[in-house]
């Protein structure tokens, strides 16, 4: 079973800046990827970034160029960590703010999600 614990959400002016994290520890054998995803009330959850246990990145586009995903996916039971620097940050981006773990299965789990807000 893995676990997902963010942190390092807040409140930041437009044009800012912030760094999530997301803590992974349990199980990690055949998590192939970790990301993140977020949802505004009454929205689906939407993807923002992916990052895949040899490194490959994915990012939707309403972030590229502003968010970066980084870190590593253990292959056992070692903690995983997985980040998402968040610049040039604009008000659309408020949102709860999880991470996800996938797994060979298909199965993704989420953490308990962090609330980002873009407001002057």
């Amino acid at each position: 079973q893995v676990q997902l614990v963010e942190s390092g959400g807040g409140l930041v002016q437009p044009g800012g800046s912030l760094r999530l994290s997301c803590a992974a520890s349990g199980s990690m054998f055949g998590i192939k990827a970790m990301g993140w995803y977020r949802q505004a009330p009454g929205q689906q959850r939407e993807l923002v970034a992916t990052i895949t246990s040899v490194g490959s990145t994915n990012y939707a586009d309403s972030v590229k160029g502003r968010f970066t995903i980084s870190g590593a996916i253990s292959r056992d039971n070692a903690k995983s960590t997985v980040y998402l620097q968040m610049n040039s940050l604009k008000p659309e981006d408020t949102d709860v703010y999880y991470c996800t773990a996938d797994d060979n299965m298909g199965f993704r789990r989420f953490g308990q999600g962090t609330q980002v807000t873009v407001s002057p």
